[in-house]
């Protein structure tokens, strides 16, 4: 094995692996979070008066922090990983510097401000990520003190998560006034929905792309067909002409290929969001809003922790190439040390909080194992910088398809491991698959769950205290490790604590 392969951690025996097997799954890791590359622009730059003078720079910022996120999960965690802007974190950013910011924090923030505030949360999270005591780092501690039944409730959660992110781009699950979410109408084509970053699409035609793309992803994967996934993305995107879904006008426009003009005014132009964090250093934060500074700050500390967490759990748990005994991740410090470094690479480069994406699921379903998977992502993001057209044409409804079946294979894998064993574990482990669907918020999910363990097993140790006490009987144990007890405080002041508070 050469030098560069140890690199990556890659050994086809060990990992039983191969070459095209890992190439293979970072393709379909791309392709299953490529939509971020025009979603991240639009969520960060919504409610700007001038957001179209500063999309090509957010574009670029995103794929630049996607590529060295990673990288550093390639090279240095050495695991099939992902990186790139974080939904809902992107969102966050946008909400701050957006014109009805003042409505809802109290003040409205400058994009050199808001991403001073991501570059903060960044460097608090790498500190944690390298401060040891007694021999761990803080995330491993947390980690190891989270219960069990929250932990392995977490990758079915998440399972499903992805499952619910891939039916509502294809339109499959829709808005509903009365019960809020609904199954598509599939007689009416006329209904149209957002395409994430594409042209409004017919729900019901990119509904039925989707599930054809899923029925043939999953006969593909019964046949025993390496790359189904990639195979069933390709299918949907050819059955998406004749629908209507796949928009190819992308391939002749002509400006959309002129990649040198955003690369030289990523760095030059008085529009870039590249180290626009810099302008705090001459303007400060309102003095008005240190509070909510404070605040935006550590809820986007606990979300990149959780989410990332939950994430490669959720990825990598059950799988014995990918994490022990215990579904602790393999090279888990070195994976939340990559995170941090690429929260704090985004802020500078101009893009909201770069973490570790659910849709890397999609990679270790397809096989992969190794740093080499992340490699081949990374080398896609590289490439979409300068052909992104090509990726413009693959519809969101295609993608999807790769996503719920990602979540078809988390939860028949790990459904078995969920702790159900006492009414409190079996609680706190809905609670925190269900709450992490319908918040749409892996970071919820695990906070309520950890919350409600806490407080159930609290009580329950009282109760069982105050009957031996009565009598006298053997104390009961307490099994509740401090980690959950200041997480859960944590998790309290991140549900309960406004950050409009001054």
């Amino acid at each position: 094995m050469n030098k560069f392969a140890k690199l990556l951690g890659y050994d086809p025996v060990e990992k039983q692996t191969n070459v095209k097997t890992e190439i293979i799954a970072g393709i379909v890791t791309f392709l299953a979070m490529a939509y971020i590359l025009t979603v991240n622009p639009a969520q960060i730059l919504v409610g700007m008066e001038n957001a179209g003078a500063y999309w090509p720079s957010v574009f670029m910022a995103t794929a630049i922090g996607a590529v060295i996120g990673t990288l550093l999960m390639a090279f240095v965690a050495k695991m099939p990983l992902a990186q790139a802007s974080g939904m809902g974190l992107n969102s966050l950013l946008g909400g701050l510097i957006a014109m009805w910011a003042a409505t809802s924090y109290g003040v409205r923030f400058t994009i050199g401000q808001a991403f001073a505030m991501v570059l903060i949360s960044g460097i608090i999270f790498l500190l944690l990520s390298v401060v040891k005591i007694k021999g761990k780092t803080f995330r491993e501690l947390v980690f190891d003190g989270m219960p069990v039944a929250v932990r392995s409730a977490i990758s079915v959660g998440i399972g499903l998560f992805i499952a619910y992110i891939g039916f509502q781009n294809a339109g499959v699950v829709v808005f509903n006034s009365y019960t809020q979410v609904g199954f598509v109408d599939l007689t009416n084509w006329g209904l149209q929905i957002v395409n994430y970053g594409n042209p409004p699409a017919f729900a019901a035609k990119t509904a039925v792309v989707a599930l054809i793309g899923l029925f043939l992803i999953a006969i593909l994967d019964k046949l025993k067909v390496k790359g189904s996934v990639i195979f069933g993305i390709l299918g949907a995107t050819i059955v998406g002409i004749p629908f209507g879904v796949t928009n190819i006008d992308a391939l002749t426009n002509a400006e959309g290929w002129m990649f040198w003009k955003n690369f030289a005014n990523f760095f030059t132009s008085e529009n870039s969001v590249f180290c626009s964090f810099t302008d705090v250093f001459k303007t400060g934060f309102p003095s008005e809003s240190i509070f909510t500074v404070i605040m935006v700050i550590i809820t986007m500390c606990m979300i990149d922790m959780f989410d990332t967490m939950g994430t490669i759990v959720g990825c990598c748990g059950g799988n014995r190439v990918l994490s022990d005994e215990n579904d602790k991740p393999h090279n888990y410090g070195k994976i939340m040390m990559s995170d941090a470094i690429a929260t704090c690479a985004g802020a500078v480069v101009g893009t909201s909080t770069v973490t570790t994406f659910v849709e890397s699921g999609a990679g270790v379903s397809a096989g992969g194992r190794t740093g080499l998977t992340a490699l081949s992502t990374a080398c896609m993001f590289f490439l979409a910088m300068f052909v992104m057209p090509i990726f413009q044409v693959i519809p969101s409804a295609a993608t999807a398809s790769a996503l719920i079946y990602v979540g078809v294979l988390m939860m028949k894998n790990n459904i078995k491991s969920v702790d159900f064993s006492t009414a409190i574990n079996a609680t706190s482990a809905f609670l925190t698959i269900v709450v992490m669907v319908l918040s749409y918020s892996i970071t919820k999910g695990i906070g309520v769950g950890l919350v409600s363990y806490t407080v159930m097993s609290a009580i329950l140790y009282l109760v069982e205290l105050i009957i031996a006490c009565v009598k006298k009987t053997e104390k009961p144990k307490w099994n509740i490790s401090v980690i959950s007890i200041i997480v859960s405080l944590l998790f309290c002041v991140y549900f309960f604590v406004p950050t409009n508070l001054f």
